[in-house]
Formats: structure tokens, C-alpha cells, sequence
């Protein structure tokens, strides 16, 4: 091998390298558009996932498993409100409440300007005084008159006066008698005037009809009230909404297709929105003799046996009518009871969701009695498991779910 040949295979061949170069880069670029993907896989694949809230199933107790005979929702109402306004037209000048106050009965609750009514009771007050000044002095002239008279009687025993004098003397004692009746009418009717007057006075004083919670403040000072509606909604009606705590209740409408279920006395369990741990114990007041016709409902009053500063006007709240015999504490009660809010449908189509590794089974449950925010399952779940709540209606059997919290 000559010398040419030998510089010829030392030469380096420049134009394998940049394709080998070019390779390594695609390969790289392929894994991480592979770690991208995989990436947004998991992400989206977590997204998907429906995130869900979980309640523990508890044993039923004989408590929790019998008595309730019907459900139905209402309200928390106030038997004795009312909005204080003024018996008069003013403005007013001193507002005394807040709202959350608690007032008694007769507490001022507001002043109107009273400039007006203390310039008539002023002026009753002088016709007064001088009706009485007046009617003194008539009395003091019929005395004398009447004196006058039987003087001219006695002469005119005697033969001494004409019977014209005696006439005169007469007319004049008839004249002052009726004066007197006049006068005596006229000092009543200013003593009626100052009463009047006086009443007018005070009812520049606004005061608490009844002892009870002041829920709304409806005036300043300032402002114009009347006890109409004038001024093209510039004058105020009332100064405030006092509410009797005392006198508060649960009215609920019940479908017609049940009334039958319910009776006058019978005990009830009330459970409020605001409070679901919270039973309280109620009876039925009345049944409303009459129906909505169309709503096919008929209104039950309900009475709260327990006082507590929790319970507000115009609260929602559940009720369970409970049956006339108790349950007997001897007697178990069968399945297990869940949150109302975990069972979906009713009847032969109900069904719940148990939760358990990360995925969702559907069960066909048979339901027994509800009582207030609570359910009792008799088969289909067992104490311990995780029912899923409120599940959502696109939500299937065997699903993957995450859990959003623990109940």
C-alpha cells in the first residue's frame, strides 16, 4: 500500500456525523413528547374524574326505625308581629331601636316632631280657662239675679213694686239659668278639646304594642311617616318590625293525598335547615280547614315545645309526624340508616351508590321509614360502607371517583 492510500483512510469522512446528530435529537424529542403526553393524560384523566362527598352507613336504632308516618317541609313563623308606625302624620326627629334589639311592652321606640300638637294643646288649654272664667261670672250674676228676684216677690206681697218689676226680675234669673247651662257645655266640651289635644301629643311618642325582638328598622330621623302611604313613596309607614319570640311556630303544607295522616295533638320532630343535628320537639296545632287548590295542599300549624335563640321567623325546616304508639325499645331495628340526600329514587327504583377504592358501586337498596334528614335502608348496604351523597345523575355503576371530603 503506497503512501496515498494510506492518508486516504486517515481521512475523517465529515458527512456521517450530522446524520448521526440528527438521530439522537429525534430520539430525544420523541421521549419527551412522550412525557407530555403521559402528563396530560394523567390531568385530564384526573379532571374527568367526578369528585364526590361520602357519609358513613350507621346501624339502625329501634329509635331511628320506627314513628315517622309522614315528611314535609315549612317554615318558622311568627304567630305575633307587627310593623309600629304613628298614628299620625310627622316627621320624625328621634329613632330609639336597632335591629336585634329585644323591647318590652310600652318602651318608646320612636319621637315625632311635636311642635304642632303642643301649640294646640296650649290653645285648648286657654279656651279652656277662659270657658271656666266665664261660667264663674255667670254663676255670680245668677246669684244675684236670683237674689233680685225674691226681693221683688216680697215687695210685691206688699203692694209695693208693679208685677212688671217682678217680670223683669224673673226674665233676667231665666236668662242667666240658661247662660249657665251654656257655659257649663262650654267648659266640657274644652275639657274634651285638651284631652283630644293631649292625645295628640302622645301620639307623637311611638311605643311597642308588645314585648318581643325588633327584626327591621324602617326610619331616621329626618324622614316624613304616616300611617298611609303618601307623599309618592316618600314618606315612611312605619318605623319598625317587632317580632314576639315567644309566639313562634311551624306552618307546613301537606299534600291532601296525606292529610289523613295527621291529627291534632299528634308529636312531631322538627328538624331546622341551619341545624341538621338538632331534633326538636313539636306537636301539631291545627289542621287549616281549607286547601290549596293549586298546590293540593292543605296548611298545619305546629307548635315548638322548646324555646331557643336559634330559632328565627321564616327558617326552613323539616318535620316528621311521628306515630301515636312509640317504638319499643326492645324490638331491633333491621338495615341501616344513611342521609336521605344519598338515595336516588324511590320505591322499586331506588338505588345508592357505595364508595370503596376509589370507585363507585350501584345498588338497588329497599327502603324502609324516614325520619327527618335520615333514611333507613333495609337491604342493599351494610354498616360501615360509604354512601356516596347527592350523586349526579350522569354518575354509573363501576366508575372511578375521587373523594371531595369525608362526612
Amino acid at each position: 500500500m503506497d503512501r496515498s492510500d494510506l492518508l486516504k483512510e486517515l481521512r475523517i469522512d465529515r458527512d456521517v456525523r450530522p446524520a448521526r446528530s440528527r438521530a439522537r435529537w429525534l430520539a430525544v424529542a420523541g421521549v419527551a413528547l412522550l412525557l407530555v403526553g403521559a402528563a396530560l393524560w394523567l390531568g385530564l384523566g384526573r379532571v374527568s374524574t367526578p369528585a364526590v362527598r361520602t357519609a358513613v352507613a350507621r346501624a339502625a336504632t329501634a329509635e331511628t326505625g320506627g314513628g315517622s308516618v309522614l315528611d314535609a317541609s315549612g317554615y318558622v313563623t311568627a304567630r305575633r308581629q307587627a310593623t309600629v308606625s304613628a298614628k299620625i302624620t310627622g316627621k320624625v326627629i328621634e329613632v330609639l331601636i336597632e335591629e336585634g334589639q329585644r323591647v318590652e311592652e310600652g318602651a318608646v321606640l320612636a319621637r315625632l316632631d311635636p311642635t304642632e300638637a303642643r301649640a294646640q294643646l296650649s290653645l285648648t288649654q286657654a279656651q279652656l280657662t277662659a270657658a271656666r272664667s266665664q261660667l264663674g261670672e255667670i254663676r255670680a250674676q245668677l246669684g244675684q239675679a236670683e237674689r233680685d228676684h225674691a226681693r221683688q216677690q216680697e215687695l210685691m206681697r206688699r203692694d209695693l213694686v208693679s208685677a212688671q218689676s217682678l217680670d223683669a226680675a224673673l226674665a233676667q234669673r231665666d236668662m242667666l239659668r240658661a247662660r249657665l247651662v251654656s257655659a257649663e257645655e262650654q267648659v266640657r266640651v274644652g275639657k274634651e278639646s285638651v284631652d283630644v289635644a293631649q292625645v295628640q301629643l302622645d301620639n307623637t311618642v311611638i311605643r311597642a304594642p308588645f314585648g318581643g325582638v325588633v327584626t327591621a328598622k324602617a326610619a331616621q330621623p329626618g324622614e316624613m311617616i304616616s300611617p298611609v302611604s303618601a307623599g309618592g313613596g316618600f314618606t315612611r309607614t312605619g318605623i319598625g318590625t317587632i317580632v314576639d319570640m315567644d309566639s313562634l311556630e311551624i306552618q307546613v303544607d301537606v299534600n291532601e293525598s296525606f292529610i289523613n295522616r295527621v291529627t291534632p295533638g299528634q308529636p312531631v320532630e322538627a328538624t331546622l335547615n341551619a341545624y341538621p343535628d338538632w331534633k326538636i320537639p313539636a306537636s301539631v296545632i291545627a289542621i287549616i280547614p281549607t286547601a290549596d287548590r293549586a298546590k293540593a295542599t292543605v296548611k298545619v300549624r305546629i307548635a315548638i315545645k322548646t324555646k331557643d335563640a336559634r330559632l328565627v321567623p321564616d327558617m326552613g325546616v323539616r318535620v316528621a309526624f311521628l306515630g301515636n304508639e312509640p317504638a319499643r325499645a326492645t324490638a331491633p331495628a333491621a338495615g341501616v340508616v344513611v342521609p336521605a340526600e344519598a338515595v336516588r329514587g324511590d320505591g322499586a327504583a331506588a338505588v345508592v351508590f357505595v364508595y370503596a377504592d376509589g370507585k363507585v358501586e350501584r345498588r338497588a337498596v329497599t327502603l324502609g321509614r324516614a325520619t327527618g334528614a335520615a333514611r333507613q335502608v333495609l337491604t342493599g348496604v351494610r354498616e360501615g360502607e360509604r354512601v356516596v351523597l347527592s350523586p349526579p345523575a350522569s354518575l354509573k355503576g363501576g366508575e372511578a371517583v375521587r373523594l371531595a371530603d369525608k362526612t
